[in-house]
């Protein structure tokens, strides 16, 4: 168990790494929103699951599962109202062809 847990815990550590990386290499906001939520959830749920596999206890089982959810709902909603922020204040868009949210000028 201490192994399996020990690899979680190195591989969550690993996507954190490599969202930051993903902070400085990718080019417009909403990129790297993408980069470190999916860090953020993907990551931290690794390392919770890797910290209770070396104390595996009922206690222990019900506040690692409460942080993962906790962490995954949050996460999701801060990054939309991040992406949400720069959209409403004219954050420049490298990738994006079309913008869906801007209101048609032919009615």
């Amino acid at each position: 168990m201490d192994l399996i847990g020990t690899i979680l815990i190195s591989v969550g550590v690993l996507a954190f790494v490599v969202a930051a990386v993903g902070l400085i290499k990718l080019p417009d906001l909403y990129s790297r929103i993408s980069a470190v939520t999916t860090a953020s959830g993907l990551g931290l749920s690794l390392v919770i699951s890797g910290v209770f596999l070396h104390q595996p206890t009922l206690g222990n089982g019900l506040k690692s599962g409460l942080a993962i959810v906790i962490n995954l709902s949050t996460a999701a909603v801060g990054g939309h109202a991040i992406a949400r922020a720069g959209y409403l204040t004219g954050a420049p868009r490298a990738r994006i062809q079309y913008d869906d949210l801007t209101a048609d000028s032919e009615d």
